[in-house]
C-alpha cells in the first residue's frame, strides 16, 4: 500500500515521503498514530502546496534577515569597561553585555547564542562581531569598547 508519511518513520522514510508498506503495517501502526495516509492524488496535492508556500515563506524570512542584516552592518554599540592606571582593562565584554547594549542603543533584540566571540573582549576600541541573524545570513556588528 503506498502511503504518505506526516511525520519521520524509523526505517520507512522521511515527513511528505509517499513510500510502500504493507497494509497491515499501515492499517495497525502508521495510521493509528498520524504517523502516514493513504496516498490519495488529493493527499499528494495538499503536500505539495504545503510544501510550495512553506518554501515562499522561508524565500520571505531570508529576504528580511538579508535586509535586517544589511541595516545591522550599518550601525555600531559603544560598551565601556573599567581601564586601571597605564590602560590595563578590568574584566572583558562579553556577548551578554553586547547583547544588552544592542537592546538599549539600537531598539534591537539580539540572541547572544548567536554571537560569536572567540574570546571575550579585553581591549579598547573597535571590533567586528559577527551575529547569526538567519540559519543562511550572518551580520558584522561593529562594537566600540571604551573607557568608562
Amino acid at each position: 500500500m503506498k502511503v504518505l508519511l506526516l511525520a519521520d518513520v524509523k526505517n520507512v522514510g522521511k515527513k511528505d515521503d509517499v513510500v510502500n508498506v504493507s497494509d497491515g503495517y499501515a492499517r495497525n501502526m502508521l495510521f493509528p498514530k498520524k504517523l502516514a495516509v493513504q496516498a490519495t492524488p488529493k493527499n499528494i496535492k495538499d503536500i505539495e502546496l504545503k510544501k510550495k508556500s512553506e518554501a515562499r515563506i522561508a524565500a520571505e524570512q531570508l529576504k528580511e534577515a538579508q535586509a535586517f542584516a544589511a541595516d545591522l552592518e550599518q550601525k555600531s554599540v559603544t560598551v565601556s569597561i573599567k581601564v586601571g592606571a597605564g590602560g590595563k582593562t578590568f574584566g572583558s565584554v562579553s556577548t551578554k553585555e553586547i547583547a544588552d547594549a544592542a537592546k538599549q542603543q539600537l531598539g534591537v533584540e539580539l540572541d547572544r547564542k548567536k554571537m560569536t566571540l572567540d574570546s571575550p573582549l579585553r581591549e579598547l576600541g573597535e571590533t567586528t562581531v559577527p551575529v547569526r541573524v538567519h540559519p543562511q545570513v550572518t551580520a558584522n556588528l561593529k562594537v566600540i569598547v571604551k573607557e568608562a
